[in-house]
């Protein structure tokens, strides 16, 4: 035997031991990349609340056993804040249900037409009342939606009457009959459709719900005008950023992937609108938007598309004016009924900075909550065992919940209300 070969004797035994080795370390790589990117580590808990101590509250945190008890995601990839987002964004419900319900048309001043979707109640609510949820989706969302169609069907079932807005532009099969579509914070639509319910159902009570987007549009009908507030028992908003200018810069950041979601959203607004190009740039009436198309088809963010075509649906100046005008953060504080406001900690969609608004807000409102999930994501709220979510979220089951509780407590007010008010005028 040469030296050869005995160096290749003695060297090969080692081998197995060293692809071992490697396979180990392998496995170990992938397993922590798995762990810190599903966030598995993180600990589960009750949403994080801020609030004053009031009768009010106290009534509700005993009612809505959802804003006390602790929201377990499911456990593969329930802690991570982006498959939360894909989920809801991309996938839809699981077994999503298809409620029915009557589309309506509604004509404004401006020619625009409004439409909402109108669900009658699968039997009576738990109060007797006649209650109405009057919802506003998401950004470029409607009623044929996956986790609209889903939280529908659960109110449904509870005893509401459900509204549900289609933002101006969104459905694909509704021509657009103004150079106009909807915009961050424009509650024209929403006020039509909240009209129109007052007028129809004038025994009916509201209840304010908005996600994402629609939650900016809600707290800010609500507090433009006190007039908005009359019949309404409560509000939710879910999801919101509060201040699109305080969002801006956040949003060109690539923390937390927030300028990849950027990109998504805008491309999907660019679908969008060009749409309904002919309406909004070829019209014949001469009332079109003065746009640049060869800026929208380049366009990579929402500021860009913001600037060059949103803002001026409305006549602002300026991309800082429009995000200033359109916000509710300067408006809701003038909300005086019961609100609850909802985000995730995890939300790749709203930065951290953004939570100070609803905190700071309901340490100084006594009618104001602001629940803070550690999980999530946007929009999502899946709940389930190991790997499959149930259908029914618990962002679905907090709305109801909270609704259900602010409806008790009004049902318990009227007597010591008229009390009160007999006393003032025998007094």
């Amino acid at each position: 035997m040469n030296n050869r070969e005995a160096d290749a004797y003695t060297i090969s035994p080692e081998l197995p031991a060293m692809f071992d080795g490697m396979k180990m370390a392998a496995v170990a790589t992938v397993l922590y990349i798995i762990v810190r990117c599903l966030n598995l580590k993180s600990p589960t808990a009750p949403p994080d609340l801020t609030y004053q101590d009031t009768p009010l509250s106290r009534f509700l945190l005993k009612s809505c056993p959802q804003l006390t008890k602790e929201y377990i995601p499911p456990l593969l990839w329930g802690k991570s804040g982006h498959l939360q987002t894909a989920l809801y964004g991309k996938l839809g419900r699981v077994s999503s249900p298809n409620p029915s319900g009557v589309r309506m048309y509604l004509p404004m001043v401006d020619g625009a037409t409004a439409t909402f979707d109108l669900f009658e109640p699968m039997g009576n609510h738990q109060t007797g009342a006649d209650i109405t949820m009057v919802i506003c989706p998401g950004i470029g969302n409607h009623s044929e939606k996956h986790y609209i169609r889903t939280f529908v069907d659960y109110a449904q079932k509870d005893g509401y009457r459900c509204a549900v807005l289609n933002h101006l532009g969104a459905l694909p099969n509704i021509e657009l009959t103004s150079p106009r579509m909807f915009t961050y914070g424009c509650t024209w639509e929403f006020s039509s459709m909240v009209g129109y319910i007052k007028r129809t159902y004038p025994q009916t009570q509201l209840i304010v719900v908005g996600f994402s987007l629609g939650g900016n549009i809600v707290c800010k009908f609500l507090g433009e005008n006190m007039v908005n507030q009359e019949r309404v028992l409560c509000c939710v908003s879910i999801c919101q950023g509060y201040s699109a200018l305080r969002a801006q810069e956040t949003f060109l950041q690539w923390d937390q992937f927030r300028r990849f979601y950027n990109f998504l959203m805008a491309d999907n607004m660019k679908k969008i609108i060009l749409s309904h190009r002919h309406s909004l740039f070829g019209g014949s009436s001469g009332k079109t938007i003065d746009a640049d198309l060869s800026r929208l088809y380049t366009a990579t963010s929402l500021m860009q598309i913001d600037d060059n075509i949103m803002r001026k649906f409305h006549g602002h100046s300026s991309l800082k004016e429009y995000y200033e005008k359109e916000s509710c953060v300067h408006y809701i504080h003038n909300v005086k009924v019961p609100l609850l406001l909802v985000n995730s900690a995890d939300d790749p969609l709203v930065h951290d900075s953004l939570l100070a608004i609803p905190r700071t807000l309901a340490a100084k409102k006594s009618n104001v909550v602001f629940a803070l999930t550690l999980h999530g994501g946007h929009l999502g709220f899946f709940e389930g065992a190991v790997l499959f979510p149930q259908p029914l979220t618990w962002m679905d089951k907090v709305i109801v919940g909270y609704a259900n509780a602010m409806c008790q407590w009004e049902k318990q007010k009227p007597p010591f209300v008229c009390l009160c008010v007999t006393q003032m005028r025998c007094g």
